[in-house]
């Protein structure tokens, strides 16, 4: 290493190896090795953890490092052909954590960012569609006013309720369904040019009651603020109980990846997705994950909604991308052939389609059950990709307890309430919680706990750590319910859609496919 505190990766000009994780983090080191070997990524830079460490340190962002952040952005400006800040086409770029071990959803990521009222008409004139930019625009401020200025999400998703209410009664959808309910109804696809724009103004108006100030209109604000947040969600409590589990330590801080946006929600030839090169659960050799069309990528690992399988023979809902893009499918095969036998290791990778161009976003090595760890390694073998010694340092002798999970009787006359997809191996029993506090509280007096919630996210870690099983209604097998649950060894199942959950009553109501109460369970009730 020669002291350097930015390292670029783009298909023409990369300066980072997969060898320089402690540096790089993870995500950086990988980004550049994937750039290094020819796989599509977009580009950008990695601010290395050490600027991580030395602002943990001193409680300020290390001396001349922002004017080395905008010499990389000019560089950027220039091979993208892109204008940051005012201009056509805009360039927008996301401002990622990557610690040197990854650490799925526990730190901060900003999306989009570089959008502001200077911009957001040339971000429309560039791709054709005013109601694309405005709903670029609300992500952006949602995202920042939570991540970077500390504003509570629920009040962005309430706002987001309002509009979606606005919608029903002007449709005749009917606006007295619950927010489940309403979202159900009418999804992000839904709304209008008119309703964004309603809540771009109801988003920028709770920023101003809740912080004093407008949202920042200068993009190098947005992104000296982002780099900090990123710097500082190392230490956030979330974060710490992680590193706390998997014996992650606390010295190493986090690197920032600065890289330049693409659009998986730019109309029908786009989508995003995450797909393992390997099943996760039972470490099969078959290429496993979930995609949406027209989507950006939180929406699948926050698990806000049910993707559709990869393949046509996985267990999911709707359409494979196999059958609706083969000629993408086709070259994710191809670069998951090649991201496998180049790592020696199963890959979790995410990827987004931006009118019709594959682009990789990240690659890792994929959490995965014990069960499927064991086959995983013994089949690499076989294959060729790894010696015998490799294989068994590849498996973690402290999780081979979970090689003797209970099951599920498969004699059992019992009948099912609900179906949803298997993400995390096991079987477990517990009485209901539906909040994260109410099941470590309740799993403190020694009871068994299943948590149940529609989507979990990374301020529910505390309550997955302590509950026996997760259960959601939203999310897919690759959603953050999923992973966190395979990496702590705990039996999920996401996307259970015919569940409805309502918090005041704190109820949980499993529904028959034409809409009637099949049953109605109340929190505190016990479930398998």
């Amino acid at each position: 290493m020669n002291g350097k505190r930015i390292y670029r990766f783009g298909a023409d000009c990369t300066e980072g190896r997969a060898e320089w994780k402690a540096l790089l983090g993870g995500k950086g080191a990988n980004l550049a090795e994937m750039a290094r070997i020819g796989i599509p990524v977009p580009p950008g830079f990695t601010i290395t953890t050490e600027n991580c460490v030395e602002y943990m340190e001193s409680g300020r962002l290390p001396e001349g490092l922002m004017e080395e952040v905008r010499e990389q952005v000019a560089w950027l400006e220039e091979v993208t052909d892109k204008h940051f800040g005012s201009g056509t086409p805009p360039l927008l770029v996301s401002v990622r954590s990557g610690a040197q071990s990854s650490m799925p959803g526990m730190m901060d990521t900003v999306l989009n960012l570089g959008l502001s009222d200077n911009n957001l008409q040339g971000l429309a004139t560039c791709v054709g569609s005013q109601r694309f930019a405005l709903d670029t625009y609300r992500r952006l401020i949602s995202m920042f006013g939570n991540v970077v200025l500390g504003v509570p999400g629920e009040m962005f998703e309430a706002a987001l309720a309002m509009a979606r209410s606005q919608h029903a009664a002007d449709h005749g959808v009917g606006d007295d369904h619950d927010r489940e309910t309403l979202t159900r109804l009418i999804p992000d696809s839904r709304l209008t040019e008119r309703d964004l724009a309603s809540v771009v103004d109801r988003f920028r108006d709770i920023i101003r009651r809740q912080t004093g100030s407008e949202f920042p209109a200068n993009p190098m604000e947005q992104l000296q603020s982002s780099i900090e947040a990123v710097f500082r969600s190392w230490s956030n409590p979330r974060a710490q109980v992680y590193r706390e589990i998997h014996g992650i330590p606390d010295s190493w801080g986090t690197a920032v990846n600065i890289q330049t946006m693409v659009y998986g929600n730019l109309g029908s030839g786009s989508a995003t997705g995450v797909a393992f090169t390997r099943d996760p659960s039972s470490g099969a050799r078959r290429f496993f994950g979930e995609w949406l069309p027209n989507a950006q990528g939180e929406d699948v690992v926050a698990g806000i909604r049910t993707p559709h399988p990869l393949a046509p023979e996985e267990p999911a809902t709707g359409a494979s991308l196999a059958e609706i893009m083969p000629e993408r499918f086709a070259e994710l095969q191809g670069i998951r052939n090649t991201l496998e036998k180049h790592f020696r290791d199963m890959q979790d990778l995410e990827f987004t389609i931006e009118a019709g161009h594959l682009y990789l976003l990240q690659t890792r090595n994929g959490k995965r059950s014990a069960r499927a760890a064991v086959r995983i390694a013994v089949e690499m073998v076989d294959e060729g990709l790894l010696q015998p010694a490799e294989a068994i340092q590849r498996i973690d002798a402290s999780r081979l307890e979970e090689l003797l999970f209970p099951s599920i009787d498969p004699a059992t006359t019992e009948q099912p309430i609900a179906s949803g997809l298997p993400a995390s191996p096991g079987a477990a029993s517990g009485i209901i919680a539906l909040d994260a506090g109410e099941a470590e509280s309740l799993a403190g007096t020694g009871e068994a706990v299943i948590l149940v919630r529609s989507e979990t996210s990374p301020e529910d870690l505390h309550g997955m750590k302590a509950a026996r099983g997760i259960l959601t209604v939203r999310g897919g097998a690759t959603s953050h319910a999923a992973v966190v649950a395979r990496g702590m060894g705990r039996p999920c199942i996401a996307g259970c859609a015919s569940l409805a959950i309502d918090p005041a009553a704190g109820t949980v109501s499993a529904h028959a496919p034409d809409g009637s109460v099949i049953i109605t369970l109340k929190r505190g009730e016990r479930i398998t």
